[in-house]
């Protein structure tokens, strides 16, 4: 069972058309300051991300933040995280992101949450990390998403294993357990790629 220390959350910078969202997310920030888990997490006071980071905070656990410099300068970055990094790029916030944490979470969320997602679980494909990913699948949120992953496995996009990078649940403690019970899969995703033909 691994021991998770840290997680990262992927979530929108708006709270969504409907309630629930922003209740998850604060049902998720009061778990990880009740299991002892430091929020890692974007650095920004708006949307989910602000809602999990001050439930995280108001319940007294820790939150470290890590928001690139252009957004700080529009003073979106959350007055008062534990810990706030400022970086010169979106890239390098995800990769000290990444680095920080034990595993990541994605909730609801846009364009932002799915490009750190899927960059995440590429990572995960190539194997430059073993870390459990979780989706917390609120009021089915990523089930429209689920449905395309399996639609391009069956078109021969994805390996079939490859959909067993990642864990779902609605229920944020259960998605947490599943996440520290995760094994990897087996298979290395570029020994698997045919080789350049020389001839």
């Amino acid at each position: 069972m691994k021991k998770l220390t840290s997680l990262c959350v992927f979530c929108g910078a708006s709270h969504g058309t409907n309630p629930v969202f922003r209740e998850s997310a604060k049902h998720l920030g009061q778990v990880f300051a009740e299991q002892g888990i430091e929020l890692v997490w974007g650095g920004g006071h708006v949307g989910l991300m602000g809602t999990v980071a001050d439930a995280v905070l108001a319940a007294g656990g820790r939150a470290y933040g890590v928001i690139p410099e252009f957004m700080a300068g529009r003073e979106l970055a959350h007055p008062f995280a534990s810990e706030m990094v400022v970086v010169d790029s979106m890239h390098a916030r995800k990769a000290a992101m990444a680095e920080r944490a034990d595993g990541f979470i994605a909730m609801p969320g846009g364009l932002g949450t799915l490009d750190e997602l899927f960059e995440i679980l590429t990572w995960a494909q190539l194997q430059i990390h073993r870390k459990p990913v979780g989706l917390l699948n609120t009021r089915g949120f990523f089930d429209p998403l689920l449905a395309l992953l399996k639609h391009m496995t069956e078109e021969g996009f994805i390996r079939p294993h490859n959909l067993n990078l990642f864990v779902v649940s609605d229920d944020a403690s259960a998605l947490i357990d599943a996440m520290r019970l995760y094994v990897p899969p087996e298979g290395d995703w570029l020994d698997k790629v045919s080789p350049i033909s020389r001839a």
